[in-house]
């Protein structure tokens, strides 16, 4: 009998996975070093769990296995459960335990602080970008929280504590908890102003003060968190921002009801959902009237956490893509060795080392008050937020080709990444709203422009090309009209950002990196397609090793 051999598997490889994250990365090690982390073994064993084929594992299923609503019992009591799968809180408690939620704010932290924060927070979010959003929300919220005196004394331990406790109980009763956040309204989105959520106070108005919420959230993340900070208006004080915990201390549920979960592109794991209050209670935090500067606050902790997860994604797509390509054979050899393809992964590879830099530098800001910090905090933060996340989205498209067709079937870490990606422009602000946000930011604080510009001229001027954006754009900035500014929004921040990564590279990279950043960056054509570059000015192999060791 003939045995038949017609499906022969040759020239198939799976994607990376069960590798130190850490110990592979070049970039991140001299980015620590350079800011002073004492972390790095601590950091080498974060790499490495979270780079285990069971981490790997446990993304896929916690993206297949999505959240589950219970509104109701099977009574029909009202529950507002959600169910998640086990791989979901093997990656929450993972992120718990090494303080991805909390580690500037611990007691143990010391010099680096933000920066080792953002490196763990970039290490997991190569595998897992769903359970980031919490994270990121009850890191933003800590800051604001710890302004309260009597709040933080009832919950600021649960907040800082790394032990993950899944039960949905009262605070009280909990180990650990989750903050999250509900601002967006149906009718005005990104416009906080147009909120119609409606604030009563139960006795006393002001700080510290106990009220009621009626109203509507179209978008409420995550509905699982403990607590969240919730933008509502009051009828003297105009909007304000308040403490809500989903279970009363009297042990009943507060009356926040889940409506339904967003059947989202990506960010599958996570849940995101419509509430409705019903004269849900709720504490007024920060001062009355303050509910915008208030949340805004919290939201630039977590526009922070935007640049650097979706930094993490252009590198977990890209070493994926070098591995990939190193192994594939096509047209007689591997697809590494071919010319065009080496064009595309080095300008892959140059944009990707170019965002990293510039989210680890703002996390450093962070953690100073100086005058240059606050400008970078201030203005680059937004303007980081839209250009690393936009480029994200663009960039892990071209990624996901490389693998070709088994780069679009949802078997893979490549396409959960790409449909991953765009989460980081919406959520926390468009990238309309971001611009907008860096020209107020300029309006507001003439000053803090000219700081910045200062401290890019002092390397700038190394560089004829780079001096002479830096002035067209000074130029720009100051003489256009407020009109023009808003109209050419989106290209002036975006030549900020490319401007300010050609500075840290050439300040901090070596130079075959800074050199090739800066020549295809300011050539003619660069960006319209991936892979538009000049072979002279670009040395691929140093830049592929630096991206993984062959």
């Amino acid at each position: 009998m003939t045995a038949w051999a017609t499906h022969q598997i040759s020239n198939q490889f799976d994607e990376l996975s069960d590798y130190n994250l850490f110990d592979g990365d070049v970039v991140l090690q001299e980015i620590l070093q350079r800011y002073g982390s004492r972390n790095q073994a601590h950091l080498s064993e974060f790499g490495h769990a979270v780079g285990t084929a069971e981490a790997y594992q446990h993304a896929d299923l916690a993206n297949k296995h999505t959240p589950i609503l219970h509104a109701f019992d099977a009574r029909g009591r009202r529950q507002d459960f959600i169910e998640f799968h086990p791989s979901w809180h093997k990656w929450m408690a993972l992120n718990r335990k090494y303080a991805v939620h909390a580690h500037p704010f611990s007691i143990f932290t010391q010099q680096a602080g933000w920066v080792d924060w953002a490196a763990k927070f970039y290490l997991s979010g190569q595998v897992e970008c769903g359970n980031l959003c919490p994270n990121s929300m009850t890191l933003g919220s800590i800051p604001l929280i710890q302004k309260e005196p009597e709040l933080w004394h009832k919950i600021g331990d649960k907040l800082l504590s790394t032990e993950y406790d899944e039960r949905d109980l009262p605070i009280a009763q909990k180990k650990s908890i989750w903050m999250g956040m509900g601002m967006t309204e149906k009718q005005g989105g990104s416009d906080v102003r147009a909120n119609e959520t409606v604030a009563v106070p139960v006795d006393e108005a002001g700080r510290g003060k106990a009220y009621l919420l009626t109203g509507h959230k179209w978008f409420f993340s995550a509905p699982m968190c403990d607590a969240h900070l919730v933008v509502a208006k009051t009828e003297q004080d105009g909007l304000a921002c308040f403490f809500v915990p989903r279970w009363l201390e009297d042990g009943t549920k507060n009356n926040i009801h889940i409506q339904r979960l967003k059947d989202k592109v990506g960010n599958r794991s996570n849940s995101s959902s419509e509430v409705e209050f019903k004269e849900a209670q709720g504490i007024m935090i920060g001062e009355a009237g303050r509910g915008i500067p208030t949340i805004i606050e919290m939201a630039n902790y977590t526009r922070l956490t935007c640049s650097v997860g979706s930094s993490a994604m252009l590198r977990q797509a890209l070493v994926q893509c070098v591995a990939y390509t190193r192994q594939r054979k096509a047209f007689g050899k591997k697809l590494a060795e071919q010319p065009l393809m080496q064009a595309v992964l080095a300008d892959l590879a140059l944009e990707t080392e170019a965002a990293v830099q510039l989210s680890f530098h703002l996390a450093h800001c962070y953690e100073n008050e100086d005058a240059l910090s606050l400008a970078w905090k201030r203005i680059m933060t937004p303007a980081a937020k839209f250009w690393v996340c936009k480029r994200a989205v663009e960039m892990t498209g071209e990624m996901m080709e490389v693998f070709g067709g088994n780069g679009y079937v949802d078997h893979g870490i490549m396409a959960r990444i790409f449909k991953e990606a765009p989460v980081n422009t919406i959520w926390e602000g468009s990238g309309n709203v971001m611009c907008l946000d860096v020209l107020r930011a300029i309006q507001r604080d003439r000053e803090s422009i000219e700081v910045l510009f200062k401290s890019l001229a002092e390397v700038a001027t190394q560089e004829p090309v780079l001096q002479q954006e830096l002035q067209a754009l000074f130029h720009m900035f100051s003489a256009l009209s407020a009109d023009e500014l808003q109209f050419n929004a989106r290209s002036l921040v975006s030549r900020l950002v490319i401007l300010a990564q050609a500075i840290l590279l050439k300040q901090y990279a070596p130079e075959f990196v800074s050199r090739a950043f800066i020549n295809t960056r300011y050539a003619a054509f660069h960006g319209q397609v991936v892979g538009m570059i000049d072979s002279k000015v670009v040395d691929v192999e140093r830049i592929l090793d630096r991206v993984l060791a062959a």
